[in-house]
């Protein structure tokens, strides 16, 4: 399925300021949040959809390359994957949209979020997943290939090896939860109490005084990084190839995310996919479709010669076995149609023109059914 315009996702102009981008993904999606819409499969599309938009538009680059090339321009930029991503990790990827509800983040509105071991510290937690695209020819399909992938993902800080601190210096503890990584409030007059992930530090119970100067405190640098991946023969337009753990890092030593590289396929000039068959429309003459002839058809490995029979008729389909595409799973190849066009001349010599007015006034009917056919409905229909 194509994807939507991201600003038409998020409700705005092209000309949108940062400010209102952020004020807009968080009223969508606040709208379509699951906890809201239970048992909803298209509200959770749509929270995932708005997830998409915002970190495109919010981040500058991102915005840039969709902005002058669109969905394709988003290419190897390590967009998160988030057709595999579960919906209640999405809102710990943009916190801060959702700060000021009272001690919590988006997680606390709904009471979602990461789970947290005793003393409100996070426990390891696995990254997230990526996506990129990988481009393939019909060829490349039919045999597997080898594809090297350039992409972008964030990386560990080699300064700060993912602290986020300085080198040397140590996380202080949080002075709003006292090192809890819990806040509490008390609810409905003080008749009981709500306990919250503190807001300050993220469940943690530290904060980092003085932030790394590479990272800037998030412990997290933007890296490129090249993979070679295998192609399957018989792969699908659309279809996710799962490369494991080459997506983020995992908070608190969790391990890596995975990275899904979905196929594109580049159109062929005479060959189209319909399963794992192949399709080619060649061009015949009337007289070879008349008398019958050995015609050139291509195939992936070139060009061969089909038997065309005396009287083929004009969309007629040849079946080549074995032409086709491997099948994912069994192996088993598809097969070719040649389906033909007869092909008129739009002019014609004064020469061929006199030996076609001679064969229509030897033209025999009765060897034309489908005509013959035709033109008795017409006669009975109106009676002429």
């Amino acid at each position: 399925m194509a994807k939507r315009d991201y600003y038409e996702v998020l409700g705005v102009g092209k000309g949108a300021s940062a400010d209102d981008i952020k004020k807009s993904y968080r009223r969508m999606a606040m709208k379509h949040h699951p906890d809201k819409n239970p048992d909803n499969k298209e509200a959770e599309d749509k929270f995932k959809e708005c997830a998409e938009a915002y970190e495109v538009l919010s981040n500058t680059e991102k915005r840039q390359m969709y902005d002058r090339y669109g969905h394709d321009g988003l290419r190897g930029m390590g967009m998160h994957d988030y057709s595999h991503m579960k919906w209640q990790d999405i809102g710990s990827i943009f916190e801060d949209v959702f700060g000021g509800f009272g001690g919590g983040g988006f997680s606390d509105i709904f009471g979602g979020g990461r789970t947290t071991s005793r003393g409100g510290r996070r426990r390891p937690s696995r990254g997230y997943d990526l996506e990129t695209t990988v481009e393939l020819s019909l060829e490349e399909i039919a045999g597997g290939a080898k594809k090297t992938i350039e992409f972008t993902r964030q990386d560990t800080c080699e300064s700060c090896n993912g602290a986020g601190s300085a080198k040397g210096k140590a996380p202080g503890r949080c002075s709003q939860c006292k090192g809890s990584g819990q806040v509490q409030a008390a609810g409905l007059g003080g008749l009981f109490q709500m306990v919250s992930t503190c807001q300050r530090c993220g469940g943690t119970g530290q904060v980092i005084t003085d932030p790394c100067r590479k990272c800037r405190g998030t412990g997290t640098v933007a890296k490129k990084r090249t993979v070679e991946i295998k192609i399957p023969a018989g792969v699908h337009e659309g279809q996710g190839i799962r490369v494991s753990s080459e997506g983020e890092p995992g908070r608190g030593g969790g391990p890596r995310g995975d990275l899904y590289c979905y196929v594109r396929v580049k159109a062929h000039p005479f060959l189209m996919r319909d399963g794992n068959n192949l399709v080619a429309t060649v061009p015949i003459s009337y007289t070879q479709a008349a008398l019958g002839a050995m015609v050139e058809v291509p195939t992936l490995d070139g060009t061969r010669q089909l038997k065309v029979p005396s009287g083929t008729q004009h969309g007629s389909v040849f079946r080549i076995k074995g032409e086709g595409l491997k099948d994912l799973r069994s192996g088993r190849k598809g097969d070719e149609l040649v389906q033909v066009h007869i092909e008129v001349p739009r002019k014609l010599s004064q020469q061929q023109e006199k030996l076609i007015r001679a064969l229509a006034e030897v033209e025999d009917k009765k060897h034309m059914p489908e005509s013959k056919s035709f033109f008795e409905k017409l006669k009975k229909q109106f009676g002429n």
